[in-house]
């Protein structure tokens, strides 16, 4: 059943099992948030049976360009199209959220992130990654990485 992400009430649903399940919440009250105000979409998520096809074509991207296998189960994700970019988001049960930004024009930009919420530590397959840290009202300090998608997809 997908979800509508309220960033004014952050809720835990559909986010229970993670073991910071609250920063996982705000982390993606922020993401529904900058989301709204930015491009007035309303962030909406499934849970992960629901998304197979959102979560398969984000780890084909991971898997491809960087050879990176998520050992945490997904929880939800959502994918979507404004402004001529597309969209994947795929939240996990250790609090990791990793997007996908995919211009649809050749030209555009094309970018994984990496973001961990408050209190988790960093997954040993990201352990390469530089963290940037981010303070949200939402979600704490967020910290937050990215790569550059070479390829199609």
């Amino acid at each position: 059943m997908p979800y509508v992400v309220d960033f004014d009430t952050v809720s835990t649903i559909g986010l229970e099992t993670s073991p910071v399940a609250e920063a996982l919440a705000g982390l993606r009250a922020n993401e529904a948030r900058y989301f709204k105000n930015k491009y007035g979409h309303v962030f909406t998520v499934k849970p992960a049976d629901d998304a197979r096809d959102t979560i398969g074509w984000v780890h084909r991207i991971l898997e491809e360009e960087r050879g990176i296998v998520i050992a945490s189960p997904p929880l939800e994700a959502t994918a979507f199209d404004v402004d001529g970019i597309r969209w994947a988001y795929v939240f996990y049960e250790n609090g990791l959220s990793v997007n996908v930004l995919y211009t649809i024009e050749d030209s555009g930009k094309r970018a994984v992130g990496f973001k961990l919420s408050d209190g988790m530590d960093i997954p040993t397959e990201l352990s390469s990654f530089k963290f940037a840290r981010q303070k949200s009202k939402l979600a704490g300090t967020i910290r937050g990485s990215y790569f550059v998608i070479k390829n199609e997809y």
